[in-house]
């Protein structure tokens, strides 16, 4: 349950699916109890799990879930592998509706354009970095539980689509999965005063 402190009230969030600690680090910074949890280390040091998240979400008391669910096998750019991955987007649907099932009060499941949309329910809301200080474009569904809907707060001009230009490599999913700085910001800022 959040407790209150001062004029504060400290919430206690998960961040799932992150080994960035962005978010996670943006709610830390305002006084909240943040925590990620990934299967993978963290980049940074910080709160942070290493595990299963669904071991994770009925495990003590979350005031907020945001989960980031593997995008490889739900976005619709790779749909045209989707017949070689086998029941993988399948697994990987199901992983998604027990987030969005989670004993948590308000959820936030983030993805970009998936089969999350076809298969599940559409996205409460599309955002984009540009609306929130970064100069490219890569569309971010959110589907929202007790949560509202993220306002802009640093609209820029400059729509590149970096993401999408990024050439192969080891490391290109990690990349293109990345929370922008100012999406975090913004989260943490509007949700965390909830």
């Amino acid at each position: 349950m959040a407790e209150q402190r001062a004029d504060t009230v400290v919430m206690r969030v998960l961040v799932g699916c992150e080994v960035t600690g962005t978010v996670r680090e943006a709610f830390a910074r305002l006084g909240h109890d943040a925590w990620s949890c990934d299967i993978l280390p963290s980049e940074i040091e910080g709160n942070h799990v290493e595990d299963d998240i669904l071991n994770i979400v009925g495990r003590g008391h979350w005031d907020l879930l945001i989960a980031h669910p593997p995008c490889t096998d739900l976005a619709v750019s790779g749909a045209r592998w989707f017949e070689k991955k086998g029941t993988r987007p399948e697994l990987a649907l199901e992983l998604v509706r027990q987030l969005m099932a989670a004993p948590i009060r308000r959820i936030a499941i983030e993805n970009p354009v998936s089969i999350i949309s076809s298969r599940i329910r559409k996205p409460d809301q599309i955002i984009q970095p540009w609306e929130f200080g970064h100069g490219e474009s890569k569309a971010t569904c959110l589907w929202l539980k007790n949560l509202p809907r993220l306002h802009p707060t640093n609209v820029v001009e400059a729509c590149v689509p970096v993401v999408h230009m990024m050439p192969p490599s080891a490391t290109r999913a990690a990349e293109r999965a990345r929370t922008y700085q100012g999406i975090a910001d913004a989260m943490a800022a509007q949700w965390g005063r909830l």
